[in-house]
This record gives structure tokens, C-alpha cells and sequence, in this order.
């Protein structure tokens, strides 16, 4: 799958825990403006910081499948999970907790526990599971964020095994769409009080 600029994916690596304070700066610029980050943060609270922090502990807790790419450069990064391992273990998010609580505060905090709700609404099929994809604002519109994923589409194709994610704001949906991607129903937090989430699914694509 190839981006607008032409990347295949070639040009990104394989993200590790070394790379957590980049991962952190560049989803922290990408989501500040997302719903569902503000809605945690607090609009009148809201910093490249603290969304970053949220995010970066997010991606520790995923790191370790190795599956999870980057642009050198950092430009973009998409967190991925392997089949039947969406959920972040405990034990990898624990000692992340004291930075998120002070980026969330208790109330944020409590919204973020709420989200996992949202894995209740993952297909029961085996998946490759998007959990985050995030391009720095300045760096959009080269294919970065395609790039950042072609490397799961393709070993997800090969396996005939599909791909999912939730989609934070509508405006991405035709992005994702251009990626195989199709709705598949909407999801609204905290009972309808909090952001509305857009659930989307991949079907392998045909290879060779």
C-alpha cells in the first residue's frame, strides 16, 4: 500500500523502547487537537506534553510485539498489536501510571480507565489491531502515516488475517479508507456523554 509521496514502507524501522520520548512528542503534536485526548486532558489542560505522555505509555505497553513502525526521522508512528494481544498488560503500563496521572489528573484519569469499555468492541476474529497512528502536523501529506502501517498490511495480507481500529475523528475516515479500511459502526464514550468513536475494518487484501 503505497502513500501519497510513493512510500511502501521501506524507508521505516521497527519502533523500540528507546524510541519512547520521540514516539511521545510526535503523537503529543498529532493528537492535540483529537477529541478523545482533549476530552481526557481537559480542554483548558491540554499540552503537546501532556498528550504525549498519555500516548507514549499507550505505546509502551505495545512496543514488545514488534510490530510497532516509525519514519526515521520520527516524522510519523503507528503502534500496532498482534492477534489477541489488544489488550495493554498491566504490568507494562504500571510504571507509567504517576506520569499519566499528573498529565491527566484524577478526573482525566478516570475517563482514560472508562476506554476499556472500547475493547468490548473489537471483532472477535483474529486482528492486527491499530491502536494508535500519529504524523507530527508539519509532516502530513507525505505518506508517512501510510508508510508507518504498509509493513503489518502486508504481513496481515499474507496471513489472510484482517486489521481493525477506531478512528477518533470522522475527518480520518477517508484516509483510512484509501487503506482498506471500512466502517463498521460508531462507538460513543462514557454512554453518549464523551467522544464518539469511528470503528473500521481491513479485510486482507490479495497479494502477489
Amino acid at each position: 500500500m503505497r502513500g501519497s509521496d510513493g512510500n511502501d514502507g521501506s524507508n521505516v524501522r521497527v519502533a523500540t523502547h528507546d524510541d519512547l520520548s520521540t514516539i511521545g512528542t510526535t503523537h503529543g503534536a498529532a493528537f492535540l487537537d483529537d477529541p478523545i485526548a482533549r476530552w481526557m486532558v481537559g480542554e483548558r489542560r491540554t499540552t503537546e506534553k501532556r498528550v504525549g505522555r498519555i500516548y507514549e505509555a499507550l505505546a509502551a505497553g505495545h512496543l514488545g510485539d514488534g510490530l510497532s513502525y516509525m519514519t526515521p526521522d520520527g516524522e510519523a508512528v503507528a503502534v500496532w498489536a498482534a492477534p489477541k494481544r489488544f489488550k495493554v498488560p498491566i504490568r507494562k503500563f504500571t510504571r507509567h501510571i504517576p506520569g499519566v496521572l499528573r498529565a491527566l489528573g484524577p478526573a482525566g484519569f478516570a475517563r482514560l480507565v472508562s476506554m476499556a469499555d472500547v475493547e468490548k468492541m473489537h471483532p472477535p476474529e483474529p486482528h492486527y489491531y491499530l491502536a494508535v497512528l500519529g504524523t507530527r502536523p508539519d509532516q502530513q501529506g507525505h505518506g508517512y502515516a501510510t508508510a508507518t502501517m504498509s509493513p503489518v498490511f502486508r504481513r496481515a495480507d499474507a496471513e489472510g488475517v484482517g486489521c481493525y481500529l477506531e478512528s477518533s475523528k470522522e475527518e480520518n475516515v477517508p484516509f483510512y479508507r484509501r487503506n482498506g479500511f471500512e466502517v463498521t459502526g460508531t462507538y460513543d464514550l462514557s454512554g453518549g456523554r464523551g467522544p464518539r468513536m469511528w470503528l473500521m475494518w481491513r479485510d486482507p487484501q490479495p497479494t502477489g
